[in-house]
């Protein structure tokens, strides 16, 4: 990693659990009931400098129109862009100035909101509300301090509910939740460090108690660069453990991405050549095709391109990262920036249905010789020519070597292209909200700032978990799920519930389990049914085996599957026994030093994950030693 120059940094983005959002009185919680509906279109603006910013106008380009759902519990005016924002909500800006002091960093002495223009359709407004609270700051690492940049508090976005071809619907129940954004410095060095600090800075958060828990509460965006690349933001990493495989891929990407950029110059590629590609219709070729893409291309009124690729035979298909090329690359753009899916390249064919035949008309076509490459892509024409154009400007971009871009993270651990990196010209101030004197708040924020380690495993201890298992809880993601836990089902062990946060959830991975499918509302309700008896704790695993493995078979609800494990009362438990004693009361005779582990495996077989074995034991060590006297 030293020998590459990695840089990394990252930007930890959590909901913070206040009693209303950051500009208005609204609740903060999720709601999908509404009455009222509204659309809007939004368009970019000039900055006070006079620029338009890069990402704002490619959002503009898509001519998405954008529908918001407004649940009368969790949206107002304000969310509508109906009325200026309230003053912003003391609560999350103390919440934040604690985490500051846990992170040694400098609260600013009056804090300000700023407009961040963004016209995704993600707010009504066209920007995003955020105000920095602290600079400076650092945690310890053991790579290393990784310093911290900066803390903020701002708005959350608006809840994506469907993406339609021309447009997007929104929730605004989202909309205006108080996140907390803390950015490091580049000073992390490895893709296993990343993990660690985010890690801990999630853990910190977490340990304030005034954070929200499950999947979409907090998200992490990593800034990844290498000697001679440029940074490239990743955006959307929701899963701690997916973070050093993404970085790897990415560090890799970029690797790629010079190397290819060196072997297209010592071929003599150069940005004239690349600029002046002529596009030639191929449409002629395809007519009796088998290829279903082209087919359904053409279906459309559609045409069939190619761009002959001079000296590039062998590019397009080069792998930048796992099960994605260099031709991927270019695909995506062609895909977000034109609308376009359907590209095919010379190093992946013949292929798709496009033969051999195909494939040497194309050549003789576009007059493609020895080290030479070629693109094949269907569309409308309008959309080819734009296509056509993305395609020479990504070609382009590859003699430099890594664009400027933002990236959006995938579920195995690959990354996809979004957008442009936005630039500067997207910040200006906020002029309808005053600012807050930090100086005020300071104390009262310090009823904020987490506890540390120390104090919490020897909390831990106390509860009764032993110390490897107190460190667990310690150093995990569920640290806030377990003290939530515990404090709500008091009667519940807080052993078993760390043990079924640390090791169950394990043991049903290892048995197959998908653990996505294993959210916190999954878990509190096994909790609580055991806190009100209707179920035990050795049926936990067996109903979290059969609740996330599909096997090819239909998936029951969780609620079915518990109604399976209901507990049989004592003296249902004491009848099975003593009907097992009858049935094999011959043999457990005979074998009097083996009749309990008959007697228990005969038994278990019947009540398994309707009774604790435990209970189970007791019984039949009664029951046997009145059959033996």
């Amino acid at each position: 990693m030293s020998d590459l120059g990695v840089k990394i940094g990252l930007e930890i983005h959590q909901q913070l659990e206040t009693h209303k959002k950051l500009f208005c009185d609204c609740p903060s919680v999720l709601d999908d009931s509404y009455k009222v509906t509204l659309t809007r279109k939004l368009r970019p603006v000039t900055s006070e400098m006079g620029d338009v910013d890069v990402a704002a106008l490619f959002e503009w380009k898509k001519g998405k129109s954008y529908l918001y759902l407004a649940p009368d519990r969790s949206s107002c005016l304000v969310e509508c862009d109906e009325e200026p924002p309230h003053e912003m909500d003391r609560e999350a800006i103390k919440i934040a100035l604690g985490m500051a002091l846990a992170l040694n960093s400098t609260p600013i002495d009056e804090i300000y909101v700023m407009r961040k223009i963004v016209i995704d359709g993600s707010n009504t407004s066209g920007f995003q509300r955020t105000a920095i609270v602290s600079l400076g700051g650092f945690i310890e690492d053991k790579e290393g301090k990784v310093g911290i940049q900066t803390i903020a508090v701002e708005e959350d976005a608006a809840r994506k509910v469907e993406d339609k071809k021309e447009e997007i619907i929104y929730n605004l129940d989202r909309l205006g939740f108080p996140l907390i954004e803390i950015s490091t410095a580049p000073d992390i060095k490895s893709p296993e460090q990343a993990e660690r600090v985010a890690l801990e800075i999630g853990q910190l958060l977490r340990m304030t108690g005034r954070v929200k828990r499950g999947l979409g509460t907090i998200r992490q965006d990593l800034n990844v660069s290498i000697s001679g690349g440029t940074k490239v933001e990743i955006k959307g990493v929701q899963r701690l453990e997916l973070i050093s495989t993404i970085i790897e891929n990415e560090i890799r990407r970029q690797k790629t991405l010079l190397e290819i950029r060196d072997e297209l110059k010592s071929r003599g590629v150069t940005e004239e050549v690349l600029r002046n590609l002529k596009v030639i219709d191929l449409t002629s070729i395809f007519t009796e095709t088998g290829s279903k893409i082209i087919k359904a291309g053409l279906s459309s009124n559609g045409k069939v391109i190619g761009i002959k690729l001079p000296k590039m035979s062998g590019i397009m298909g080069r792998e930048v990262m796992l099960g994605r090329r260099f031709g991927t690359e270019v695909a995506d753009y062609v895909r977000v920036l034109a609308g376009l899916g359907g590209l095919f390249h010379s190093d992946e064919l013949p292929n798709y249905g496009i033969t051999l035949d195909e494939v040497n008309k194309v050549k003789e076509t576009l007059e493609v010789k020895q080290g030479d490459g070629f693109i094949i892509l269907v569309g409308d024409q309008e959309k080819l020519n734009i296509a056509a154009q993305i395609i020479k400007d990504r070609l382009i971009q590859a003699l430099t070597g890594v664009p400027k871009e933002t990236r959006g993270a995938e579920d195995d651990g690959t990354t996809r292209f979004l957008r442009p990196q936005p630039g500067s010209a997207r910040m200006y101030p906020e002029t309808d909200i005053p600012p807050i004197s930090s100086f005020e708040l300071i104390e009262e924020a310090k009823a904020y700032v987490p506890q540390s380690p120390e104090v919490k495993l020897k909390h831990f201890i106390e509860m009764g978990l032993n110390e490897e298992l107190a460190n667990l809880i310690l150093r995990s993601p569920r640290i806030d799920t377990f003290e939530y836990l515990t404090e709500k089902y008091k009667n519940v062990s807080p052993v078993f519930i760390a043990t079924l946060l640390e090791n169950t959830l394990k043991y049903v991975k290892s048995k197959g389990g998908n653990l996505n499918l294993i959210d916190e509302n999954v878990i509190e309700t096994l909790v609580k049914e055991i806190s009100e008896g209707k179920i035990n704790k050795d049926s936990v695993a067996d109903i979290l085996i059969e609740f996330s493995t599909e096997n090819g078979k239909k998936r029951i609800s969780l609620e079915e599957i518990i109604s399976n494990f209901h507990s049989i009362s004592e003296d249902t438990l004491v009848t099975i026994i003593r009907e097992e004693i009858e049935k094999n009361k011959e043999e457990l005779l005979k074998r009097r030093d083996k009749a309990f582990n008959i007697l228990m495996a005969r038994v278990m077989g019947r009540v398994r994950g309707k009774a604790e074995g435990k209970l189970v034991a007791e019984l039949i060590r009664k029951e046997v030693d009145n059959l033996l006297r």
